[in-house]
């Protein structure tokens, strides 16, 4: 204590005398107490736990059970390497005694079980393994210390750690009578003094690893959620990924609608334009709050977009290849299918439309007087309902809006059901048309997906247009809660690839076989999507994978909610 004083002196710091108190009194712990079963420590309690048994074969990654625990929990982690001039003595006496324990049951007539027969092939392969130079053999011990303010709360975490540990068929025990030991043994220090340890070779042993949880927050990002193994922010910035092109993937009720409008609304804040296609009419709320353009496509409605607009960029290009193909993709899904015959005479019909008269955009209703002069006469006949029949109003009349808003959403709910998947593919086709006009940052999201894939033509076209969707600094969104409809479609399957971001929420026994397969996804992401509450979410992006709940502010959650509850209180 002089010491401390005369030192103190010398860097002109102000010290109290408590007498007959040293220094390690003055930082050591109030009191502690150790009983059979916990360590009483500062008016809390402390119980060790070991791991006492290992499943036959262990899974990747059983160690996030610990991570993700929802109470403290210090675990400590002790891996000590067995040279293999000592291992393999020891190996080959177990495999020579199972080995006569196994001829000796042979010869007196008795069933040789799984207790021989299994530790005999496992032993063998390992020896044999280390003798290559394939595995190392390790000496790994794992302890845990949990807490709790009584004496019943301890008691009722140490069973609920027991059940997680117990659901990976791992078996703990408490450290009766060693707690001390135990807590020297977590203590980061190298030192194990319960030496409760178990053999494990390299591969088992690197199934423990990485021994943390994943993090995904970029310095430009917009804020997706809370990360629920740890609660970091989750912050992404899609359009710095391979593209800027998501999925989701949901079934009813999870909440995919949710976070697709908290996305639009934290990019529309960092003066991205969003364009949605809503068959559903659930963005309405969200577009009139953000004064964006509000376009209600329906039979009778004002509001028209001609499948023939092109941009004047394109015409002075002579751009019409690509353009010509997007149309006819559009015109066989109208017609119900095109010939081979078919395809070449629409193909001459609306070249000649755009060379004969450059500065006008053609309707409709003249590509219907062109296909007459070409004698297509079974083609005009399904084009006949578009012109002069009862869907003459719809297509057949030229464009009247724009895209000049940083928030335009096409609400295609009043469309007659057997038109939305035409419409919901022109509307795409104007918006990649706008797009190539002038590049900038922009989000296209289509609601409900699925009804594209419906029909080749549709499927193709939104397949290349996510292809091309990076070139034009656009990124598509893609929500379905039809999974199985993408996962089982050559062109659904593409999108996926094509897509750096896929946000993957609570998902059915029927779909969750091809959404592992698909993603790779591991045992543990498998079971948090069969129970993921709502609006909690695994977002894959790139080679990133973080488990999220998605989170939107007091003044965000009633733009985007859609609970009747709350709408109509």
């Amino acid at each position: 204590m002089t010491k401390l004083l005369k030192r103190a002196k010398k860097t002109n710091l102000q010290l109290i005398d408590y007498g007959q108190q040293d220094a390690i009194d003055l930082i050591s712990y109030e009191a502690l107490l150790e009983n059979p079963d916990n360590i009483a420590l500062d008016n809390r309690l402390y119980r060790i736990l070991f791991v006492a048994g290992y499943p036959y074969v262990a899974s990747s990654g059983w160690l996030n059970n610990l991570i993700n625990f929802n109470h403290d929990i210090d675990v400590s982690y002790h891996l000590d390497v067995i040279e293999a001039s000592s291992s393999l003595p020891k190996l080959n006496r177990k495999i020579t005694e199972l080995e006569s324990t196994k001829r000796a049951m042979i010869k007196s007539g008795q069933l040789v079980g799984p207790e021989i027969s299994d530790p005999l092939e496992s032993a063998t392969a390992l020896r044999d393994k280390i003798m290559r130079g394939q595995e190392k053999l390790f000496q790994v011990a794992i302890y845990m210390c949990i807490s709790g303010k009584t004496l019943e709360e301890l008691d009722k975490i140490t069973k609920l750690l027991e059940t997680n540990l117990a659901a990976r068929l791992f078996y703990s025990k408490i450290a009766r009578y060693q707690q001390i030991d135990g807590l020297v043994s977590i203590l980061p220090r190298a030192e194990d003094l319960l030496s409760q340890k178990r053999n494990l070779d390299s591969s088992s042993s690197a199934l423990t690893f990485p021994f943390m949880s994943s993090e995904l927050a970029q310095e430009n990002g917009i804020l997706y959620g809370v990360n629920k193994s740890n609660n970091s922010l989750v912050i992404l910035d899609r359009f710095s990924l391979n593209n800027a092109n998501s999925i989701v993937f949901a079934e009813s009720g999870s909440g995919k609608s949710y976070a697709t409008k908290v996305e639009i609304l934290r990019q529309l804040m960092f003066g991205t334009k969003v364009i949605v296609i809503d068959p559903e009419r659930e963005y309405k709320l969200l577009c009139q709050s953000m004064n964006g353009s509000y376009i209600k496509l329906s039979a009778k409605s004002k509001q028209k977009i001609n499948p023939f607009d092109l941009t004047t960029t394109q015409r002075e290009l002579k751009d019409l290849s690509e353009h010509t193909q997007d149309l006819i993709e559009v015109l066989s899904l109208m017609v119900g299918g095109l010939s081979s015959r078919e395809s070449a005479a629409l193909d001459k019909a609306i070249i000649k439309l755009y060379t004969n008269n450059p500065t006008a955009t053609p309707l409709l209703e003249d590509l219907y007087e062109e296909l007459h002069n070409l004698c297509q006469l079974k083609l005009n006949e399904r084009l006949e309902k578009y012109i002069s029949g009862s869907l003459s109003d719809i297509f057949n009349a030229q464009t009247n809006i724009d895209l000049n808003n940083d928030l335009v959403v096409f609400d295609i709910k009043d469309m007659p059901e057997s038109l939305r998947q035409i419409m919901m593919l022109i509307i795409s086709n104007f918006v990649s048309n706008q797009v190539k006009l002038k590049p900038q940052k922009r989000l296209l999201v289509i609601d409900e997906a699925w009804m594209l894939l419906q029909h080749e033509e549709s499927a193709r076209f939104i397949s290349g247009l996510v292809r091309r969707a990076r070139k034009y600094y656009l990124g598509v969104s893609i929500i379905s809660q039809a999974a199985n409809d993408f996962l089982n479609n050559d062109y659904g399957r593409a999108i996926a690839s094509q897509s750096s971001l896929r946000i993957l929420m609570r998902q059915d026994s029927t779909s969750i076989k091809n959404i592992v397969s698909e993603f790779a996804l591991s045992e543990y992401e498998k079971n948090f999507l069969l129970t993921s509450a709502k609006g909690e979410a695994l977002l894959l992006a790139d080679q990133n994978h973080v488990a999220v709940k998605i989170v939107a502010s007091d003044k965000e959650h009633p733009l985007i909610t859609t609970n009747p509850a709350e709408i109509y209180l």
